[in-house]
């Protein structure tokens, strides 16, 4: 996790700093979600080397806010463009929307990721917003997107 987070075609398009240490990702994937808290990390391997995570991150404690989850995503360079995010995004969504009660996933995007910006429209997200300056990026301030996706086909109760 550390390499891929290292990759500067990876780490430039996320609110990661670079030079992640081995320890700190250690530290990170030693902690087991508890399983009631609707927590899925996925990771997407290709010859025995990860080349993709995704973290889909319900917002729990919070009342009013338990049907959203925000999602962080990650792809190699070298497997971008490849179908490596869209399998990830259909897995996590396909959970998001089966299986829990998230009714609502969230995610900010560089406003310079086309690619990205381009899958996540395809996967029925939304543009909300616009974040002027929203965080440091290679020695400049760079703008993200808000983007959202409502569950398609939100469930409802069976008749008897």
């Amino acid at each position: 996790m550390a390499q891929l987070m290292a990759d500067p075609g990876v780490f430039g398009g996320l609110m990661q700093l670079p030079f992640p240490s081995e320890q700190l990702w250690l530290e990170r994937l030693a902690k087991v979600p508890d399983p009631a808290s609707g927590e899925l990390q996925l990771a997407a391997l290709r010859d025995g080397q990860l080349v993709g995570s995704l973290g889909l991150h319900p917002e729990r404690g919070r009342v009013r806010r338990q049907h959203v989850a925000t999602l962080g995503i990650s792809v190699a360079a070298s497997a971008q463009r490849t179908g490596v995010g869209r399998a990830l995004m259909q897995a996590a969504l396909d959970y998001a929307d089966r299986w829990t009660q998230i009714r609502r996933v969230e995610l900010t995007v560089f406003s310079d990721n086309v690619g990205a910006i381009a899958l996540y429209r395809s996967c029925g997200f939304n543009l909300e917003g616009t974040h002027k300056a929203y965080a440091m990026r290679d020695g400049r301030y760079a703008d993200v997107l808000s983007m959202a996706r409502l569950h398609p086909h939100p469930p409802s109760v069976r008749d008897a």
